[in-house]
């Protein structure tokens, strides 16, 4: 059964004490995925996440040719064991320019520039297709490196919809420009192994950039002749769980935990327990990645104004989520001043209201953890969480120790279920 069209976050009366486990990395997931194509021989991918986003990934591999395997995880309902049989050089050819072979991309930024990159190191012609918010999202920086290294992309606008001229490994440089996304840069970096590309990355802190870095240890440590790799669980999913810890608790403790908690270094998520109680300032740039969000979101709650700076490559993701989080906040009473990419956030006393989501899978769980404090929050679209998180919900809904055991209500003001509640 579906989830309603609305959700009701009804506050917790005592807060539990319990470890959530949370699923695993879309962002390493959907990098493994890469890799594990281009492997020389079977990878087994402990972990991963299954979700709307890797599914797009998972697909699109099957399309052009690979094998895959997909099997439960026992002690995660949102992962799955991902076996990819890599087929080393041999890219699966495309099609034709009159007959191009598609893939469908959704929202998944990741699977639209990595496949980006990857569909090149083919032979044939490959046409990358997503919703319409994909296609107004940025991917010219990506597509000049490509066609600096010689390859064909053809696009009206720089953006999605694409065809992928594919030519195989070609030896040379390029240069990208990071500051609309790191994912540009991560994109070519997956792939220059094969193709004998040498990479050079401007903006946003270039090679040092959080999320690169993720790209280039993963890169060390994959099994590229074929093994098991396990997919640590994502940080940014996490980070709802540790807010809700934070937010709930009186005295400063730390009643809600993430089991497993990342210690690699490759999430800047990772970070986020050691940012409660939020201080004074938060960076995207410096400090967090997607899980500056979360903090914005529970900032009317802090003891002092905490201000966001370097907040402009959430403007061009899932949708503008600079005004979608101050809208939002504004709606349920808090005080928030925006000034270029910035926000400043007064603490405050808040009030239910009906929150947009815009489709947006970050902007549903925000509130919903938000909504654990403040009671009223309605959360429009729920079921959008399906993109990194579909069992976020259940997660909230179950008892200890397998959730928060948070009470639901559909727009009628009715209780949901269990098995009303996952976004698949």
């Amino acid at each position: 059964m579906p989830l309603p069209d609305f959700i009701e976050i009804v506050p917790l009366g005592a807060t539990p004490e319990v470890e959530i486990t949370v699923p695993g990395s879309k962002s390493i997931t959907n990098r493994a995925l890469i890799l594990a194509a281009l492997a020389k021989g079977n990878v087994t991918l402990e972990g991963a996440l299954w979700s709307e986003d890797t599914q797009v990934m998972v697909e699109a591999l099957r399309r052009l040719g690979y094998a895959i395997d997909v099997r439960p995880d026992a002690g995660e309902p949102g992962n799955r064991t991902i076996s990819v049989t890599g087929l080393g050089q041999a890219i699966p050819h495309g099609g034709t320019e009159e007959l191009p072979l598609e893939l469908f991309v959704g929202n998944a930024g990741t699977a639209a520039r990595f496949l980006t990159a990857f569909l090149c190191l083919g032979q044939g012609v490959y046409r990358l297709t997503g919703v319409p918010r994909m296609h107004e999202r940025p991917q010219a920086a990506l597509l000049r490196a490509l066609r600096e290294l010689g390859y064909r992309i053809d696009s009206e606008t720089d953006k999605l919809p694409v065809a992928i001229h594919g030519t195989g490994p070609s030896a040379g440089s390029c240069r990208v420009e990071i500051g609309e996304s790191s994912q540009f840069a991560s994109a070519l970096l997956l792939g220059a192994g094969l193709g004998q590309w040498q990479v050079g990355i401007d903006g946003e802190a270039g090679a040092a950039s959080p999320y690169v870095t993720m790209t280039t240890g993963l890169i060390e440590a994959f099994p590229s002749d074929g093994g098991r790799l396990a997919i640590e669980p994502d940080a940014s999913g996490g980070s709802y769980f540790w807010a809700a810890g934070h937010i709930l608790a009186a005295d400063g403790s730390r009643p809600v935990t993430v089991a497993r908690w990342p210690s690699s270094g490759w999430q800047i998520d990772a970070k986020f327990p050691a940012k409660l109680p939020l201080p004074g300032a938060l960076s995207r740039r410096d400090d967090l990645g997607d899980s500056i969000m979360t903090a914005i979101a529970i900032a009317p709650l802090a003891v002092r104004p905490v201000r966001f700076t370097e907040l402009g490559r959430l403007r061009v993701q899932e949708c503008e989520r600079v005004e979608a989080l101050r809208t939002g906040l504004a709606r349920c009473g808090a005080a928030v001043v925006e000034s270029g990419d910035t926000l400043e956030i007064q603490p405050g006393t808040l009030h239910g209201a009906t929150i947009e989501t815009h489709d947006d899978h970050r902007v549903a769980m925000c509130f919903a953890t938000l909504g654990l404090k403040v009671p009223g929050i309605r959360i429009k679209n729920p079921a959008c969480v399906r993109k990194t998180f579909p069992t976020f919900f259940q997660k909230l809904a179950a008892p200890a120790p397998q959730g928060l055991g948070i009470k639901l209500l559909d727009g009628q003001g009715s209780p949901l279920e269990p098995g009303q509640l996952a976004a698949d």
